[in-house]
């Protein structure tokens, strides 16, 4: 049973606030001189029609975000050890091949998202590295064998699983991707996601992948100073670019299917793991969906660029920038909370229906927003 008191509990919460104060610190070091050599090569993320700033930018932001994680993970573990933690050496010797084989997705993703941000890669391409990943992770036996319980199944059989978490995990790393539209965004909902993730693992005492949480969430606290306060004029600003995206997309799909994986403790039992795995990417990915079925309905290809986007409808509604971000960071803690209340109550595959309904409902009220804020601005025009 979990004691959030216990001398072991308190000293896993300071080894986790070691390793955010770590990784923000060693990411805040790298940031600046990663912009002194983005400004001297002119790696710039060029403004056009699609997108929404209008300066040369630097695009190399998740340059650091690998080497930052992998480092703190590392030193973080050896710290851990110094002290003979007997249930981390167990916990390590146990997960070792997960956490081989998700270091190597790791750092492929890592490389890819490299080579599209200095030469450009085409997406297809981008798709097997992708998909290779997965296979990666699945070699290191992370895969969805669970349900629990949606649309009445539970155990799956491994082709299924298999096969389930390559889509899975392709769909998650391009929802991140795709949903860095505008600064703070993809950043600030992946730090709610590891601030979530890494406190449900704390709590399902797995230790191993709370640190990557942790470790991950201080990665981007100074990326997500520098994108979102960060001067323009004083070329303090900076883009997380496909490096940064894909790196935080793969480590997210990654430690939610971990977590779907795992059979609940006793401190977690009462709420349903498909849920407390996935809650905190509905907003990514039930955007990236909605998204998709449009551009098919209206006769486009569904990887084709757009300004369709959560994020891009706040903006039609004269919203700046900072404020439809801090309002899309709202949305998705409260669909957290609200999921992981409601699992304790409604079956699995009605609380997705009831969320699916309610996106179409949102989305619905913001047309209709849209629609009477351009009226008025056309009618303030011919005044």
């Amino acid at each position: 049973m979990f004691d959030l008191f216990s001398s072991d509990i308190l000293f896993w919460w300071c080894i986790m606030f070691f390793v955010v104060m770590l990784s923000s610190f060693f990411n805040g070091l790298i940031t600046p001189k990663i912009l002194l050599i983005s400004f001297r090569k002119r790696l710039f993320d060029e403004p056009d029609k699609r997108k929404i700033h209008n300066a040369h930018i630097p695009r190399l932001g998740g340059f650091a975000f690998a080497p930052c994680i992998l480092f703190t993970v590392a030193f973080a573990i050896g710290i851990a050890l110094i002290f003979s933690k007997d249930e981390l050496i167990i916990h390590l010797v146990a997960e070792s091949r997960t956490l081989t084989f998700a270091t190597c997705a790791m750092m492929l993703i890592f490389l890819i998202g490299t080579m599209d941000d200095l030469v450009g890669v085409r997406y297809r391409n981008k798709f097997y590295i992708q998909i290779l990943c997965s296979i990666l992770l699945i070699l290191g036996n992370v895969w969805i064998n669970d349900l629990h319980g949606l649309f009445g199944i539970h155990q799956l059989p491994w082709y299924l699983g298999y096969l389930l978490t390559i889509l899975v995990i392709v769909f998650i790393t391009n929802a991140i991707n795709l949903m860095d539209g505008i600064d703070g965004l993809a950043s600030g909902l992946s730090g709610v996601a590891f601030i979530y993730y890494g406190v449900i693992f704390m709590l399902d005492e797995k230790f191993i992948y709370a640190l990557i949480a942790f470790a991950a969430l201080g990665t981007i606290i100074p990326f997500y100073y520098y994108n979102v306060f960060g001067s323009v004029e004083h070329g303090r600003k900076i883009f997380m670019g496909d490096t940064g995206s894909l790196t935080l997309g793969l480590i997210l799909s990654y430690l939610s299917i971990e977590l779907n994986f795992h059979t609940p403790n006793e401190t977690l039992v009462s709420y349903n793991y498909f849920v407390l795995a996935f809650a905190p990417l509905i907003v990514p990915c039930f955007d990236v969906v909605r998204v998709f079925f449009h551009r098919i309905r209206r006769g486009c290809s569904p990887f084709l660029p757009d300004k369709n986007h959560l994020h891009h409808k706040l903006l039609a509604m004269g919203m700046k920038q900072r404020k439809a971000m801090i309002s899309i960071l709202c949305i998705s803690f409260f669909l957290i909370i609200a999921n992981m209340i409601l699992s304790c109550f409604i079956q699995v595959t009605l609380l997705l229906i009831l969320n699916m309904i309610a996106w179409l409902l949102f989305i619905k009220y913001l047309n209709k927003r849209i629609h009477e804020y351009n009226v008025l601005k056309k009618t303030q025009s011919e005044e």
